[in-house]
């Protein structure tokens, strides 16, 4: 099914234009035929399922990767030579959905990355400083743009790399998944600068699984699903439902968390000793630090904790974890205090992890499907009776690839080769194969679409329901919060407001904005 463009998208000259654009990797087709033009002034959304093509197609457009047929013209003009790494940047910015900062260098560094300012080898250090301090304050960032991006949270490292690529005066943007890590304020100057250069003329290509987002800043929107361009039409004229049809195909649906799984108050388990315990946890962050932090989770029990990103609930999460260490207070599982900061330690005692960068933690990107899924079970019985094994270790995790619909040539494949979804739904595998007793999952429906979403949800879910393990579920994504039978809120580092399922969603924005509830409001604590 294709529809007609809207008027702007019929201009003489594309910013871009690519005509039938092809690309297989180990027999896969990742892209097959797709067609595509982007005006100058224009927004276009480009959405589907993780998997159907759009990195890839997104990498050929940048220059990334050669496609094995077809063409792309900027302007009119063919595109540069594939090792011509500079003729593309001049002719095309792209915002991956990974950061791609360089953590050693700083952000005034890395927003002038390759184009410092100065004469001949000489930088003028003062200058790129100056527009750098400069270029983050229209954002309403103020950050010291002499610090080292290593020592940033992941919103921040966002942040700069939409300011480097805004920054090289680029008349064509490639932003893939540009929200992924930022609070509602960010997203929303993201949008007004968005808007403020297709005003001026610069053509934009916008990446996303958030389709109320598509809808609120672009003007046209295509489709991908299976390495083909199955729709494209005037944002106005399409609704969300037709969208998700055409992203999953006729034969497939995906609520975003099957009613059977969703959670009520009245399910909730109300007694016994908590599977989890945290007392008075403190510590200084600047991912947001805790005050004071104290909260029980019984076994079966799943518990959401959000609020925004500097509120803390990231490095909760992470304490929990045994990622990182806390200055005071105390963790137990089963009555069993964890060492702070020992990620080893609290494995073996049976807590799975999902973190929030699956990039640095959730996977190896060489080794396979199964490898990496298979990295947490531990136990030394494990290398005697051979679970290990590479035949065992795709034998463990077979079956939950099959509950996740992880696409993949092969359990062997090298994660790596996989799209973002994909590579999600491995470190949620790596979480629960080894049925652990509690589960700390940080954001993680984070860049996947919405079939993806259900799948990863329903997934948790069930673990809960089948084994008895208890959830910390760590997130700004609210529609996750769905399957959780409580949810607390975090402001500024401290306990703010407690719910119980079900959740009235305009309370608990409010709450994670630090408005107080009303007498009738919720259960607030």
């Amino acid at each position: 099914m294709t529809q007609a463009a809207s008027p702007i998208a019929s201009a003489a000259t594309f910013a871009v234009e690519a005509t039938g654009i092809r690309k297989h990797f180990s027999g896969t087709q990742a892209v097959r035929g797709v067609d595509l033009t982007l005006a100058p002034g224009q927004c276009l959304g480009l959405v589907g399922r993780n998997g159907a093509g759009k990195s890839t197609l997104v990498s050929i457009l940048s220059g990334i990767y050669p496609a094995d047929a077809g063409a792309i013209r900027f302007y009119g003009e063919p595109a540069p030579p594939l090792g011509d790494v500079d003729g593309w940047r001049r002719r095309i910015a792209t915002v991956y959905q990974h950061s791609m900062v360089v953590p050693g260098l700083t952000v005034a560094e890395n927003i002038f990355l390759g184009r410092q300012p100065g004469r001949g080898s000489l930088v003028d250090w003062h200058s790129m400083r100056d527009q750098a301090r400069q270029l983050m304050l229209e954002w309403g960032y103020p950050v010291d743009v002499r610090r080292p991006c290593v020592s940033l949270t992941v919103e921040q490292r966002q942040i700069v790399e939409i300011a480097r690529a805004l920054a090289a005066g680029t008349r064509c943007l490639l932003l893939d998944e540009p929200t992924a890590a930022l609070e509602r304020d960010a997203v929303e100057r993201l949008f007004d600068r968005v808007r403020q250069l297709v005003a001026g003329g610069v053509a934009v290509l916008y990446i996303s699984h958030h389709l109320e987002e598509v809808f609120a800043i672009c003007d046209d929107v295509a489709v991908i699903r299976d390495g083909e361009l199955v729709l494209r039409a005037a944002a106005s004229t399409v609704s969300k439902e037709q969208l998700v049809a055409a992203m999953v195909g006729p034969s497939q649906t995906g609520p975003h968390v099957p009613a059977g799984v969703q959670a009520t108050a009245a399910g909730r388990p109300q007694s016994g000793r908590p599977r989890l315990s945290v007392r008075h946890l403190c510590t200084e962050s600047p991912a947001g630090s805790l005050r004071d932090v104290s909260l029980d989770v019984a076994p079966g029990e799943r518990v959401g904790v959000t609020g925004l990103l500097s509120a803390g609930v990231t490095t909760l999460a992470r304490a929990v974890a045994g990622a990182v260490p806390y200055e005071s207070g105390e963790v137990t599982l089963d009555g069993r205090r964890l060492t702070p900061g020992r990620r080893d330690v609290a494995l073996v005692a049976g807590v799975g992890y999902i973190p929030e960068d699956r990039q640095a933690e959730g996977f190896v990107p060489v080794l396979g499907v199964a490898e990496n899924a298979t990295m947490t079970i531990v136990d030394w019985l494990a290398g005697i009776f051979g679970w290990l094994r590479p035949r065992s270790r795709v034998a463990a995790v077979a079956p939950i690839a099959d509950r996740l619909a992880l696409v993949s040539a092969g359990l062997n494949q090298p994660v790596g080769q996989l799209s973002g979804g994909n590579q999600q739904k491995v470190t949620v595998a790596r979480a629960i194969v080894r049925l652990p007793k509690f589960i700390v999952a940080i954001t993680p429906t984070r860049g996947v679409d919405v079939a993806a979403k259900s799948l990863l949800l329903t997934e948790l879910a069930e673990v809960t329901q089948e084994t008895g393990a208890a959830l910390l579920l760590a997130t700004d994504e609210l529609s996750d919060l769905d399957i959780c039978d409580r949810v607390i809120v975090l402001v500024r580092g401290r306990q703010f407001a407690e719910f119980t399922a079900p959740f009235d969603r305009e309370e608990l924005i409010a709450a994670i904005e630090g408005i107080p509830a009303d007498s009738d409001r919720g259960d607030p604590t």
